[in-house]
């Protein structure tokens, strides 16, 4: 199979160029109990259909985020993350 996802840095690259890391999810708040930790670390949605996802360029080494569809493989769109000092 073959999949073409597109760097926000350096454009289309084969799946083989790149690392997928999985759903992206939410980091729990200050101190999270033993559970929210366990959780934010272990399960995931498994979404049918589109899901954000933690990609890695190997050509670049730049992290991004992309939204996939999990059963057709399309992907929507490709982005950077917002910087953490944005978010807070």
């Amino acid at each position: 199979m073959s999949l073409l996802v597109t760097c926000p840095n350096c454009g289309p690259r084969e799946v083989h160029e790149l690392r997928c890391a999985g759903e992206s999810t939410r980091r729990p708040q200050a101190r999270p109990t033993r559970r929210e930790l366990n959780d934010y670390l272990y399960v995931r949605d498994n979404v049918w259909g589109f899901q954000r996802e933690w990609w890695f360029c190997r050509s670049c080494e730049e992290w991004f985020l992309a939204e996939r569809h999990t059963y057709t493989n399309e992907v929507a769109r490709t982005w950077h993350p917002e910087p953490a000092e944005r978010r807070a």
